[in-house]
């Protein structure tokens, strides 16, 4: 470690996918290199975008760093060997971006003498796993929090919690000259005006209530197609394609399949929906989101945590999650303006995440926390 420098191990399972390993990179990547030094953990080298991480240049360390909870005796053994690994590498803190309630990594972390933090990223919390994040947050040297709803919901006495957006880089969003190869592969006319919803196909993000939207929509605005864009191959992605061919849409409703340049994609839309559902994990603060505000669309989301706190000088952007004819109401409007309308309209949305959803900010605020994890001045 160099004289004086603060070593931060970012922990997460795997790359994967990217939108947690990119969040991570985002931060690890642009921390005052005068000041700290990032390291990253993981489980395995697999995912699309190790490369990308590894490109880098952080130095990356993988081993298996989450024993089982059970048995308990046999935790405390594997917490300690993995504890070991960590003094190795000699971190001053530990920042968890694992989305789950596993509290063992905290244990090895505080046997290594590391100060460990973690990023609470959804609104899980109750059932099962009520103890397990009551046990990972009283371990927690400092909370991380993505909306103002986690802090009323799970933490409203704790002087543990900092609220940390999510940030984008909003140069890599800015709106540019649109693809024409993209309309093709999507099997969309240069004369179709586009709706759009970027996200990873999970239950919880309500896609069908989109659909059933645009399916009374479809009759009075047939200039108007839907692009689903996210990772299909999964159950839910079937679901939903039956779902569209069952209401002979596809036509109308077109599926892109995982994409790691969404920007592509939402150069051709005028207007982003993201409808998930108020139940479950729902959001923490959802980048996609921000995404779509950094390329100039206008927004429209469900009323819920997360997407609330992001437009939150836009409520009447709002609507109630899951009710089909709430989102009907808020779209036929927007449907009805002309592009140039909707051009303007997003050009607010798009100073939105330029003044206040910034990668910068986002930054600022993690290297805030740490100095206040070290008992440094900010």
């Amino acid at each position: 470690m160099e004289k004086n420098k603060i070593r931060v191990l970012f922990t997460i399972p795997n790359f994967d996918t990217a939108g947690s390993g990119k969040a991570l990179l985002n931060v690890a990547s642009r921390l005052n290199k005068e000041i700290f030094e990032p390291h990253i953990l993981c489980l395995h080298d697999r995912g699309a975008y190790f490369q990308v991480v590894k490109e880098s240049g952080i130095p990356i360390h993988v081993f298996d760093y989450i024993p089982q909870e059970r048995p308990v005796l046999k935790m405390v053994k594997q917490c300690w060997k993995v504890s070991r690994k960590l003094k190795k590498i000699n971190p001053n803190i530990i920042h968890s971006f694992h989305y789950s309630a596993n509290y063992t990594e905290a244990i090895a972390s505080r046997m290594a003498g590391a100060k460990w933090t973690f990023t609470k990223k959804n609104m899980s919390w109750g059932g099962s796993s009520k103890n397990a994040w009551k046990l990972r947050s009283m371990l927690a040297k400092k909370i991380a929090v993505q909306n103002t709803d986690m802090v009323k919901q799970f933490y409203p006495n704790s002087n543990k919690t900092l609220l940390i957006p999510r940030g984008v880089v909003i140069e890599q969003f800015e709106q540019r000259t649109p693809n024409p190869e993209i309309r093709r592969s999507m099997r969309t006319t240069s004369d179709k005006r586009i709706l759009i919803c970027v996200a990873n196909f999970v239950p919880v993000k309500g896609i069908e209530t989109l659909i059933e939207a645009f399916e009374t929509l479809r009759t009075e605005f047939s200039n108007w197609v839907l692009w689903l864009v996210g990772d299909d191959d999964n159950d839910y992605g079937r679901r939903l394609h039956k779902m569209v061919n069952e209401k002979n849409m596809n036509d109308m409703i077109v599926f892109s399949g995982k994409q790691m340049q969404v920007v592509d994609y939402l150069n051709h839309a005028e207007i982003f929906i993201l409808p998930t559902l108020d139940e479950g994990r729902r959001e923490g603060s959802p980048v996609a989101m921000l995404e779509a505000m950094a390329n100039g669309k206008v927004v429209v989301g469900s009323n819920i945590p997360g997407v609330k706190d992001q437009m939150k000088d836009k409520p009447d952007h709002l609507f109630h999650a899951g009710d089909v004819a709430a989102l009907i109401e808020k779209l036929k409007p927007l449907m009805a303006k002309s592009r140039e309308e909707l051009k303007q309209i997003g050009e607010k949305f798009y100073n939105l995440a330029a003044t206040e959803y910034t990668i910068e900010k986002e930054v600022e605020k993690h290297e805030e926390m740490y100095r206040k994890m070290m008992g440094l001045p900010n």
